[in-house]
């Protein structure tokens, strides 16, 4: 169903830098490493995340062919025979946790956390933040445009725009989960049972000498699934018209002209005004679908100006994230096992937002038992335990003095196991599923975190044991510097 990706899939740093661990006899040191991501797209107030089923194809089919091994034997860096062969017998052996696809997430939560050996982690980090990054991003510019676009049919048009075939069937993919009801891409409907939809362009008009032949020659190869473009001449004067023709002629016949598309021009303008003559001409079930790139902005506007379009063919913006084309997500180590004990370690920035969380954690959702809404997602050490009898005290982790109580709450454990030593323990749910997940995960929020304009921040916060584990780190860190300095 999936082809396996190439374990070359990955940066040559990755590369170096397991053979200088391989050098060093570090190799097999066990690491944990968390992926995340550090500020939200699109101006929006929150991240569908999408991507897990690619990133465990990837890790259950990861290994080198005798193709990659020669092919990296062949570069400048002179690898040792002892390195190349023991590519050869490589396999994923580490733990995975993750939120499960169609989760809403934000800032700064590990999504993904991976324990194993140094060497693998190394490695895999490229593809996991290829796939997870591009992935959400999709899902998340889907959901923005169907929160728009209430119950209207969504219909994703984007694959000739696409960053190449992957990008066109994942982000089909990932448009699903996020809202969108069918994918033009015909290889998406099969690899992961996507309905279908199309029509025709407008070679197929001009192929004919009068349009009106066009349409009616199209009716009679779909009588059942009519949508006829009317806009490669001349829209009012002559698409509708000849549209209305065919669609009086298929009712005489007992069929149905299922509806007519728009694909330039002042939509607004142009649906008012052919919403009337179907209207007029007694073809009040026909629907009317537009195109022609489309966002959630463009059809804010519409529907504000009163268009009537019944359904969304949305492409080049949704497909390729055209107002933020990457999510920027980070792979960053954690912690490190020494003598049976895992020591947390961090990165350290100028820019206190770059400052990454140290240590292995877990990830809770704080829903309110009175409303059944989210209060707050909340990052603990691993070995905390949440009680739901005591009043749970809340703080921004850069802004202290930004505090709340909470009580009579329940805590909902985000991450699920999906690797146990190298083997998946997670059965992966279909795409209904995953789509369905999404919809009940939008229903714990309120609207104000919803919202595509100016939405509300939702909590994100650290234990106060995380937070001063955080901060002692840090202080012990440049403590260090600063001794190394003196000397």
């Amino acid at each position: 169903m999936n082809s396996p990706v190439s374990a070359l899939h990955t940066d040559k740093y990755q590369i170096t830098m397991m053979y200088a661990h391989f050098k060093n006899g570090s190799h097999l040191k066990r690491r944990a490493f968390d992926l995340y991501f550090r500020s939200l797209p699109f101006g929006n107030g929150y991240v569908v995340f999408t991507g897990l089923e690619r990133v465990i194809h990837y890790i259950e089919n990861l290994h080198f062919t005798e193709e990659d091994i020669e092919y990296i034997a062949s570069l400048d860096d002179q690898f040792d025979t002892a390195f190349l062969d023991m590519l050869r017998s490589f396999r994923f052996t580490g733990d995975i946790w993750a939120v499960p696809e169609g989760t809403i997430v934000f800032p700064e939560e590990p999504l993904l956390h991976i324990q194993g050996t140094i060497m693998e982690l190394q490695l895999i980090e490229t593809a996991l933040l290829n796939f997870i990054g591009y992935q959400s991003l999709i899902a998340t510019k889907a959901a923005r445009i169907r929160h728009i676009v209430g119950d209207d049919l969504l219909l994703e048009f984007g694959t000739r725009r696409a960053q190449e075939k992957d990008a066109a069937v994942w982000g089909a993919r990932s448009a699903y989960i996020g809202g969108f009801n069918a994918t033009s891409n015909l290889l998406a409907g099969k690899q992961f049972g996507i309905p279908v939809s199309g029509t025709h362009a407008h070679a197929w008009v001009q192929d004919f000498d009068h349009e009106l032949d066009a349409f009616r020659a199209y009716a009679s190869a779909f009588p059942n699934q009519t949508i006829l473009l009317v806009d490669t001449y001349d829209t009012l004067k002559s698409g509708v018209p000849h549209a209305i023709q065919v669609g009086l002629e298929m009712k005489k016949q007992g069929k149905k002209l299922l509806g007519i598309r728009l694909d330039s021009g002042d939509l607004a303008y142009l649906s008012k005004k052919a919403r009337h003559m179907l209207d007029q001409a007694g073809l009040t079930d026909t629907k009317i679908v537009a195109s022609s790139d489309l966002d959630e902005h463009t059809i804010l506007h519409l529907k504000s100006q009163g268009a009537k379009i019944d359904s969304w063919g949305v492409g080049t913006k949704l497909i390729t994230a055209y107002d933020k084309p990457a999510l920027g997500a980070v792979y960053k180590m954690v912690a490190r096992l020494e003598h049976d004990h895992w020591m947390p370690t961090l990165k350290i920035s100028s820019n206190p937002a770059k400052i990454s969380t140290p240590g292995l954690k877990s990830l809770y959702r704080i829903i309110d038992k009175r409303t059944g809404k989210a209060r707050a997602d909340f990052i603990t050490l691993l070995e905390e335990k949440i009680d739901p009898k005591k009043t749970l005290v809340l703080f921004h982790p850069q802004q202290t003095f930004k505090r709340k109580k909470v009580k009579n709450f329940t805590a909902i454990p985000l991450h699920r196991a999906i690797f146990k030593k190298g083997q998946r323990v997670y059965a992966i749910p279909t795409l209904e599923e995953v789509k369905k997940y999404h919809q009940t995960q939008l229903s714990l929020f309120w609207e104000e975190y919803l919202r595509i304009l100016n939405p509300e921040e939702y909590p994100v916060d650290l234990s106060k044991k995380l937070w001063n584990s955080r901060q002692t780190l840090i202080k012990e860190i440049y403590e260090q510097i600063k001794h190394e300095l003196e000397e």
